[in-house]
Formats: C-alpha cells, sequence, structure tokens
C-alpha cells in the first residue's frame, strides 16, 4: 500500500539529527546542520520547515538497479548536475554539465545520491536564494548533518522506495 504521509521532527538535544516517522514506525535521519527553519535561505545549511511533496528521483543504476516504486527514478548520469546557483536561469533545477554557474553534480563518489528524492521546494514558483537542491538522499556514515537535506541509511531508502509516490507528503515539523 502507498505510503501517503511521512512526518520527520528534530530529534531533542540534537536539531541536526531527526525522527523520520512512516506509518507509526520511527527512523532515524539527518537533517540540515542549521536545523529546521521556517525562513529558508539558499546556503544556510537548514531543513525547510513545511509539507513537501515527493516529485521523482534519480539511481545510480550499476549499484541500486531500479527498483519498483511509484516515483519516476531516472538513471545518474556523468553529465547530470543541479543548478544552485540564484542569478541564474537555470537555478533549482537539473542541469547538463558541464555548466559555467555553480551547480551540484548528481553523480558523487561519497554515494550520497546514489538513491535521491527531489523535494517540493522552491520548485514552483521558484524565488531567488529560496534553497536550492533539497532532497531526500542517503546518510553520511553517523549520521553527520546534511545542508538542507533530509537523509536516511540506505537499507530505509530501499526499504521505503516501493511504497513512495507523487501521492507522498514529507511533512517537516518544528
Amino acid at each position: 500500500m502507498p505510503i501517503r504521509n511521512i512526518n520527520v521532527r528534530s530529534r531533542p538535544g540534537n536539531r541536526a539529527e531527526g525522527l523520520l516517522n512512516v506509518e507509526r514506525v520511527v527512523f532515524r535521519c539527518a537533517l540540515g546542520k542549521a536545523g529546521v527553519s521556517a525562513f529558508k535561505r539558499e546556503g544556510d545549511g537548514a531543513t525547510p520547515l513545511g509539507r513537501l511533496r515527493l516529485l521523482g528521483g534519480y539511481t545510480r543504476n550499476e549499484r541500486h538497479p531500479l527498483r519498483r516504486s511509484g516515483l519516476v527514478l531516472i538513471p545518474i548520469r556523468a553529465d547530470l548536475g543541479w543548478c544552485d546557483a540564484p542569478a541564474d536561469a537555470n537555478y533549482n533545477r537539473p542541469v547538463r554539465l558541464p555548466f559555467r554557474a555553480s551547480h551540484e553534480k548528481m553523480l558523487r563518489g561519497d554515494r550520497l545520491y546514489d538513491v535521491c528524492i527531489v523535494l517540493d521546494w522552491n520548485i514552483r514558483p521558484r524565488r531567488r536564494n529560496g534553497g536550492s537542491a533539497i532532497f531526500m538522499h542517503l546518510a553520511r556514515p553517523g549520521f553527520r548533518p546534511t545542508e538542507g537535506c533530509i537523509a536516511v541509511e540506505r537499507s530505509v531508502m530501499l526499504r521505503l522506495l516501493p511504497y513512495l509516490s507523487r501521492g507522498t507528503v514529507l511533512t517537516v515539523l518544528a
């Protein structure tokens, strides 16, 4: 059965670590190094407060063959990037590399984006400096903080993936 709602909140005593609640099952997650903020800005290191739809995602097929999911998962290629330059017309959009403005490479050596779900933050409408590249992706060892994303263990992501869809809403709570 598809997952309709996921709730995320900061763990008491550690604003950069969170608890991800899916149908009464709780998983540990990493949040932005600045915790949760209702006033998300580009580069502030905060995870945005609010309701975020899951739009689709990316996967490294050689490491994680495309799995069944209600989300469209696009294979990550070496020329895939994500623009994080507020002044650029492609701000907070996927771009083809090489790209002249500031961007993230989706094909990362640290494997964080091996499975990466795009969250509906500052997509439509886009606000300059409103924050970019807000994803749900794989966590660093020890759940080290993100730059504003929500990160879970690989096993949790693979467990949830078959039940996620565009109808899933991830709510980040204060």
